[in-house]
C-alpha cells in the first residue's frame, strides 16, 4: 500500500482577516464613490417639502416622478423654458455621427498604419499620436476660424466635425495598436491569393475587430456626449448639447431653488454613458486586455 495522501493544510487565520480586510476596504471605497449618486437619486424623487424638511441622505417617505418630467420639458434653461428635451435630442444628433465616423476612419487608419505601411508612416503615426494629448483649448481660435470658413459655425454640424477631427486621433491609435498584434501571416497570404486590399480589410481584419470596436464606440461616446467645452464653445442657440442644457438649467435663478429638478436633470443627461458602461462594459474592458493599449 502507498503512503496515506498528505491532507490539505488548514486555511490560515492571517488570510482569512486579509481578506475582510480588503472586502472592508473595498466596500468603503465602493460606497464613498457611489455616495453621490445616492444622493443624486433620492433627492430627484422627493417633493421640496420633504427636501428642505428631511436629511439629505433619508430615503423619500413617498417617492414622487414629477422632478424628472419637469426636468424633461418644462424645467427653464434661460429665458426657455423647455427642459432638457431639445439639448439631449441634439446631443443625440451629434454623437451618432460623429462616433460612427471617427470609429470608421480609425480603424481603417489603424490598419494602413501597421500593416499597410509606407515611406513616412510612422511619422504620420507621431502626429496623429500628438493629437491625443494636445490640450483641447490649444484648438479654440483656429478650430472656430475653420468652422467659420465652412459656413457650419454654431451648427450641429460643426460641433460632429470637431468631435471627428478630435476623435480620430484616439481612435487610430486603439486600431492600430490592436492590429500590430495580428499576424502579418494572414495578410501576406491573402495577398498572395490575389485579395485586394479593401478585400482584406473587410473579410480578414473587420471580422477580427469586434473587441477593439466596441472599446473605440464606448470611448468615443462618452467623451463625445460628456463634452461641455466644444458644446459650450462651437454651438449656436439651436444646437447646444444636453451638457450646456444642463449647466444653464442648473444656473437659472428663480424664486425657489428646485433641487430635485437639478438631480432629476442631471441623471437624465448621465443615464445614457451610464447605460452604454452597465450593458456593454465587460466588453470595453475585454477589448482593452486584447490589445487595443498594447504596442
Amino acid at each position: 500500500m502507498g503512503a496515506p495522501a498528505a491532507s490539505a493544510p488548514a486555511p490560515s487565520r492571517s488570510l482569512t482577516w486579509q481578506r475582510w480586510l480588503l472586502w472592508a476596504v473595498l466596500i468603503g471605497f465602493a460606497a464613498f464613490f457611489l455616495l453621490p449618486l445616492y444622493v443624486m437619486v433620492v433627492t430627484s424623487i422627493k417633493s421640496m417639502d420633504e427636501i428642505r424638511g428631511g436629511s439629505l441622505l433619508a430615503l423619500p417617505h413617498a417617492v414622487d416622478f414629477a422632478a424628472f418630467g419637469k426636468a424633461w420639458s418644462t424645467a427653464c434653461t434661460g429665458a426657455d423654458c423647455n427642459g432638457l428635451q431639445p439639448f439631449f435630442w441634439n446631443s443625440v444628433m451629434i454623437v451618432v455621427p460623429a462616433v460612427l465616423v471617427s470609429t470608421a476612419l480609425g480603424g481603417i487608419n489603424g490598419y494602413v498604419l501597421s500593416k499597410w505601411k509606407f515611406k513616412g508612416s510612422e511619422t504620420m503615426f507621431a502626429l496623429l499620436l500628438f493629437g491625443v494629448f494636445m490640450p483641447l483649448q490649444v484648438i479654440l481660435l483656429p478650430m472656430s476660424q475653420v468652422l467659420g470658413w465652412l459656413g457650419i459655425a454654431s451648427s450641429v454640424w460643426g460641433l460632429i466635425l470637431v468631435h471627428l477631427l478630435c476623435g480620430l486621433p484616439g481612435t487610430t491609435l486603439f486600431f492600430r495598436n490592436y492590429y500590430a498584434a495580428l499576424p502579418d501571416e494572414l495578410i501576406k497570404a491573402a495577398m498572395l491569393d490575389g485579395a485586394s486590399f479593401w478585400r482584406i480589410f473587410t473579410r480578414i481584419v473587420l471580422p477580427l475587430s469586434t473587441p477593439i470596436i466596441v472599446v473605440c464606440l464606448i470611448w468615443q461616446f462618452t467623451q463625445i456626449w460628456n463634452d461641455f467645452l466644444f458644446g459650450v464653445v462651437f454651438s449656436g442657440a439651436d444646437s447646444k448639447p444636453v451638457t450646456v442644457g444642463l449647466n444653464n438649467l442648473a444656473n437659472t435663478t428663480s424664486s425657489v431653488k428646485e433641487y430635485n429638478v437639478d438631480m432629476a436633470a442631471a441623471l437624465i443627461a448621465g443615464l445614457p454613458t451610464l447605460l452604454v458602461y452597465v450593458i456593454a462594459g465587460k466588453y470595453f474592458v475585454r477589448g482593452l486586455t486584447a490589445g487595443a493599449v498594447k504596442g
